[in-house]
């Protein structure tokens, strides 16, 4: 990152860490089930044998680290936050997986560390606060072969979405950028083969009952009719977010963008 993004991005999360500026999100992110389960279950199946090396981007007391590490794998977890690190350190301490996981200040496009070195690596609402191109090349870097790369990030082409975005600016930083088809295609290019899992679309309707007893049961509707919907490639793409998987390392050829939108 140039020094003064770096230093944008690094003193938002310094206070998102430190405050509640972002617990009025929890009312969105809640319908966001069906897309943090599959993104859970794909860091699992990744690893699920232990004593596998795990790279996650992004990390604090609610990254994926520590549930990793319990399953017996050696996890680093980076953040821009000095403040993320620390408060990931003293979870880590708490869940006695201290001995299991490493985290550092660091930036996720200029990546401290060797080549061919990880069996996954994760992140959870990262890619888009990055310089795609950079980053898709440091994964492909750092990925050792046959290795997995998994992500959830937001999407940037639904415009009711967008709209809410520009009205509420303080919720997120300057330069981050919901993702776009062609983000995904530099990152294909970068890390080769490529799938996205697209979700929340009709789901944001449940956004205003969310405290109702009913909430789950409509969520879960919901998410059914989702599904469906957004096996359609006309409107995949005005989902909310999606999960990225990369597969193999080094460049690929241009071509079209694959996606599988089966959850």
């Amino acid at each position: 990152m140039s020094d003064e993004r770096l230093q944008r991005e690094q003193e938002f999360h310094d206070h998102a860490f430190m405050d509640d500026r972002r617990l009025t999100l929890g009312k969105y992110y809640a319908i966001n089930r069906a897309a943090d389960d599959t993104y859970a279950a794909a860091l699992v199946a990744a690893v699920s044998g232990g004593g596998q090396d795990v790279l996650e981007y992004g990390c604090g007391q609610g990254s994926a680290a520590f549930d990793l590490a319990e399953r017996g794998n050696k996890v680093t977890g980076i953040d821009i936050s000095p403040v993320a690190i620390e408060q990931a350190d003293s979870r880590a301490t708490e869940q006695g997986v201290a001995g299991q996981t490493t985290f550092q200040v660091m930036d996720a496009e200029n990546l401290d560390l060797p080549s061919s070195s990880f069996d996954l690596v994760c992140g959870s609402g990262i890619l888009h606060h990055l310089d795609i191109r950079r980053a898709g090349e440091e994964i492909a870097r750092v990925l050792r072969p046959g290795g997995t790369a998994v992500f959830v990030e937001p999407l940037g082409h639904n415009p009711l979405l967008n709209l809410y975005r520009r009205m509420t600016p303080s919720m997120r930083t300057p330069d981050e950028h919901p993702l776009k088809a062609a983000d995904f295609a530099e990152l294909r290019r970068a890390c080769g083969d490529l799938s996205l899992e697209f979700f929340s679309l009709t789901t944001l309707l449940a956004v205003p009952v969310r405290t109702k007893s009913w909430f789950e049961p409509l969520l879960t509707r919901l998410e059914a009719i989702d599904r469906r919907l957004l096996s359609a490639r006309p409107l995949s793409w005005q989902a909310w977010c999606c999960v990225v998987t990369m597969t193999g390392a080094g460049t690929q050829p241009a071509g079209t963008l694959g996606t599988n939108s089966h959850h």
